[in-house]
C-alpha cells in the first residue's frame, strides 16, 4: 500500500434499466465527450432480464450538463425488450459524495485488502454507494461528508499517508493510451439482492480471503430492490477460474446466514483493458473503447476503471476480436498480443 487517496469533487449520475445490446456505452459516453466533460469512474454491473445499469461520476460543476446529455440521449437507445421492467431513467445523486481510494503495486494477489478496506469502513458505519477496482486500486464513492473519517480510519488500518486525487493528475503530455491487455483465465461470479448496508460486502469479500482468493474486477450495481422491506443491491466480481468453484460454494454456504440471495457463475468471460497514464487528462477514451466494441457487436458485460485503466468483461469467444478492435482503435505500434498468463 502506497497512499490512501481521496477526491470531494466528485458527483454520480445512474442511468438505469438500459437495453442490454452492443453500443449503449458506445452512444452514452460518445455524447459525454463530445461536451468535452471529464469522466472518472464507470461501473456497468450484470444484466438484470434485458436491462443494463451504467453509473459514472464527474465534478460536481460537471454534473446537471453531464445528467442533461444522458436524458437527452435515452430515446436514442430504444426501448426495453421486456416493458415489465420499467423504462430507462437517469438520476443524479444530489447528495454531495466523495471518492476513496487504496493504492498501491503491492496489491496484486493480496486478496486481503479490498476486505481490509471494506470492513474499516463499516466498523465505521459508512456504507459503500459504488465499487470500482484495477490491479493497483480499490475505489469507493461515500457520502461527503464521511470522507475525513473515512480517510483517517483507512489511514490507520493501512499504516499510510493521504493524499488528495488531484495531486496525482497527469499532464496531458502523458500517454493516452500505452497497451491493450487481454485476460481469458477469470471468471465472473455475480451475488443477487445484498443487503444494502454498512458490513456486508467486508463480510463477503472476508469470506473470499479466508479460502485465499484473490478478487480483481468488483462492480456494485446502482438498482435497488425492496425484498421484504429490506433494500438491497447486487454485487459481482471476478477471480481467477481455478478459485471460482471454491468462492461459489463458500458464498452459497454463507448466504442463508448473512441474507444475500443466489450466487451465479459464468467461465466462459474475457476481460480487455486500454492502460494509460493520460487518460484522465483526455475525455473520449472510455467512448473510443466503447465504440470499437460497438463497431464490432460486442456486447459489454461489465465496466470498471481507475484513473489509468478501463476494463470491460465481454464474452470469451469474442475476447480476440476486441483486443484486435481496441488495438486498431488507439493506432497502437507493433502487432504483439498481450495477454494475462493464467
Amino acid at each position: 500500500m502506497d497512499a490512501v487517496e481521496f477526491d470531494l469533487n466528485q458527483a454520480g449520475v445512474s442511468l438505469l434499466r438500459l437495453p442490454d445490446r452492443p453500443g449503449v456505452a458506445a452512444r452514452l459516453f460518445g455524447a459525454i465527450a463530445q461536451q468535452n466533460l471529464d469522466v472518472d469512474l464507470i461501473i456497468q454491473s450484470i444484466h438484470e432480464g434485458n436491462t443494463n445499469d451504467i453509473a459514472f461520476t464527474v465534478t460536481q460543476k460537471s454534473l446537471k450538463q453531464a445528467a442533461a446529455v444522458a436524458d437527452a440521449i435515452i430515446p436514442a437507445l430504444g426501448k426495453n425488450s421486456r416493458p415489465e421492467l420499467g423504462e430507462p431513467e437517469v438520476k443524479a445523486q444530489e447528495k454531495p459524495i466523495a471518492k476513496v481510494s487504496i493504492a498501491g503495486a503491492g496489491m496484486i494477489g493480496r486478496p486481503r485488502v479490498a476486505a481490509e478496506m471494506f470492513k474499516t469502513l463499516a466498523d465505521a458505519g459508512i456504507n459503500i454507494q459504488m465499487i470500482s477496482t484495477s490491479e493497483v486500486k480499490v475505489s469507493c464513492t461515500i457520502d461527503a461528508e464521511d470522507c475525513d473519517r473515512a480517510v483517517a480510519k483507512l489511514c490507520q488500518a493501512f499504516d499510510v499517508a493521504n493524499s488528495p486525487v488531484a495531486l496525482h493528475s497527469p499532464s496531458k503530455q502523458a500517454p493516452v493510451v500505452r497497451a491493450v491487455a487481454l485476460d481469458v483465465n477469470q471468471a465472473r461470479l455475480a451475488i443477487r439482492h445484498l443487503p444494502d448496508r454498512p458490513g456486508v460486502a467486508a463480510k463477503m469479500f472476508g469470506l473470499l480471503a479466508e479460502e485465499n482468493i484473490s478478487v480483481d474486477t468488483i462492480i456494485q450495481s446502482q438498482r435497488c430492490h425492496n425484498i421484504d422491506g429490506i433494500l438491497t443491491r447486487d454485487i459481482a466480481f471476478t477471480v481467477a477460474q481455478i478459485d471460482a468453484e471454491v468462492a461459489k460454494t463458500v458464498l452459497e454456504k454463507a448466504a442463508p446466514e448473512f441474507g444475500w440471495g443466489e450466487v451465479t457463475l459464468d467461465t466462459q468471460i474475457a476481460k480487455v483493458s486500454v492502460v494509460g497514464s493520460g487518460m484522465v487528462a483526455h475525455p473520449g477514451v472510455a467512448a473510443k473503447m466503447f465504440e470499437a466494441l460497438s463497431r464490432h457487436q460486442i456486447n459489454i458485460q461489465m465496466i470498471a476503471t481507475s484513473e489509468i485503466k478501463i476494463s470491460c468483461v465481454v464474452r470469451e469467444e469474442q475476447g480476440v476480436t476486441a483486443l484486435k478492435a481496441i488495438h486498431a482503435a488507439f493506432e497502437l505500434a507493433g502487432t504483439e498480443r498481450i495477454q494475462v498468463p493464467a
